[in-house]
């Protein structure tokens, strides 16, 4: 009769544990998946509650300026244009050659106007999406 040496014995004690976690790993792994599965009830929920919200967000306005408001740009809460609008007497106080100056200038004026106009179109989404999202930030949300 072969008796096993005290380091085979520790191996076999190791091994077993090991076995014994990995076990005990994969319960918990179902468990989380069956939280997982328990929460998928409530996709269907969220998504007709997001689609919801886009259509509202869809009709609400918000409006970006520059130049002291001489450029106005409107966007949805989707991030379309809506409208753009320049005041006639800030084109009026350009050279009328136009100039590369004048040219410049309006295209700063509009992208300025956009950018603001967008950071408040961004602003409108997270506050009417984040109660659905649970305050993630999500990516183009």
């Amino acid at each position: 009769m072969a008796f096993e040496t005290s380091q085979a014995l520790s191996e076999k004690y190791l091994r077993d544990k090991e076995r014994q976690r990995t076990v005990f790993d994969q319960f918990k792994n179902l468990k989380d998946l069956a939280g997982m599965l328990g929460n998928m009830g409530d996709m269907g929920d969220m998504k007709a509650r997001m689609e919801q919200a886009q259509e509202e967000l869809a009709r609400k306005h918000v409006t970006g300026e520059a130049g002291a408001g001489a450029v106005r740009v409107t966007l949805n809460g989707k991030l379309e244009v809506q409208q753009i609008k320049i005041d006639p007497a800030m084109l009026g106080s350009l050279t009328g050659q136009g100039s590369d100056t004048d040219h410049e200038m309006v295209e700063q004026l509009l992208a300025a106007a956009f950018n603001d106009a967008s950071a408040k179109a961004q602003e409108l989404m997270k506050e009417s999406l984040g109660d659905i999202t649970g305050g993630l930030n999500l990516p183009g949300m």
